[in-house]
């Protein structure tokens, strides 16, 4: 059975690594649309614990992950947990 590993997303809030499409920057309009059509339609996750969204996760399940982390700091992250696991 593979291992699994979680990226940290901030605030006790974990995401299965392997199953992350992308990781984005909140403030364009596109992404503003992705997460109001991810909220109608019932896709969207707040782990932002009611602080700002700083980035936004879409998986392969096509569900829109809020985050109070940054962009960078997330894909930092996600990036040191491939090198570990080669």
């Amino acid at each position: 059975m593979q291992k699994q590993t979680l990226l940290n997303i901030g605030f006790g809030n974990f995401v299965v690594s392997s199953r992350v499409i992308t990781i984005v920057n909140p403030s364009s309009s596109p992404m503003r649309r992705l997460r109001e059509d991810a909220r109608q339609e019932g896709r969207l996750v707040d782990a932002t614990q009611g602080r700002k969204t700083r980035s936004i996760i879409v998986t392969d399940s096509n569900h829109v992950i809020l985050s109070a982390i940054q962009a960078e700091t997330i894909g930092h992250r996600y990036t040191s947990e491939e090198v570990e696991n080669d």
